[in-house]
């Protein structure tokens, strides 16, 4: 099985976001951290890869939790609960478990918000796109849960008002998350990149994506952790 990186339609779509991050950064931008998709075994067969694709995340994507979003113009919006993985430490390419481990700081929820714009199987595309990157909503670290800790962790997600998934299984649509962190670090060190001390990863939709519209609200509770939610007004006619 070759390494993610070899595969010719990831090493150009990866170029041409890392190319798009390093100018967004040099006209002012924050960095925040990174995020993964399509890492569960269905997605990865469907788009013939063998591990996770990775986006980049700039601090002004963030909102704050019960904001109001508009979907005007959006072509196709989806809400993902995902587990954010918080970096105490600068991760190096080639580092073991133990090392990995000892870089997390903490966990916490976050509330990704797509636009599903292209079609995801042409991966060259969607890696070039930054994966549909639009908007995230983020709860704070919890340091219990430095480490990569999933012990006592519960993920509660509502749509409106009807619960749609109640799990504690976050890694089947997603990979084993210490994995997937040290998948990070290696595939952004083929790129010139680093995964750095204060740095997030969101880690991956622990549900499938909520195809969501005006009029809508979003919750992701993460047990025993506080709720964070997402609005998206109704549209004015």
């Amino acid at each position: 099985m070759i390494a993610a990186w070899d595969d010719p339609c990831i090493a150009s779509g990866m170029r041409q976001q890392l190319r798009l991050r390093r100018e967004l950064l040099e006209s002012g931008e924050k960095p925040l951290g990174w995020k993964l998709a399509f890492g569960g075994p269905a997605a990865m067969a469907r788009l013939q890869t063998n591990a996770p694709l990775v986006g980049f995340l700039l601090h002004r994507a963030v909102v704050p939790s019960q904001s109001g979003l508009s979907l005007a113009g959006w072509k196709k919006p989806a809400a993902e609960p995902e587990l954010t993985v918080y970096l105490g430490k600068t991760l190096a390419a080639g580092s073991d478990r133990n090392a990995t481990m000892a870089a997390i700081a903490g966990l916490g929820p976050a509330i990704e918000i797509a636009d599903v714009d292209h079609p995801s199987e042409d991966v060259e595309g969607t890696l070039a796109r930054n994966i549909y990157q639009r908007h995230l909503v983020l709860g704070p670290p919890d340091t219990r849960y430095a480490g990569g800790v999933l012990t006592d962790l519960r993920a509660k997600v509502q749509r409106n008002e009807k619960q749609i998934a109640d799990t504690t299984d976050f890694e089947a649509l997603t990979g084993e998350l210490i994995a997937i962190v040290q998948h990070v670090a290696n595939l952004l060190a083929v790129f010139g990149e680093t995964l750095d001390a204060g740095q997030i990863i969101i880690a991956g939709s622990i549900t499938p994506p909520i195809w969501v519209q005006p009029g809508e609200e979003v919750t992701f509770h993460l047990h025993p952790l506080d709720p964070i939610s997402i609005v998206f007004p109704p549209q004015k006619m």
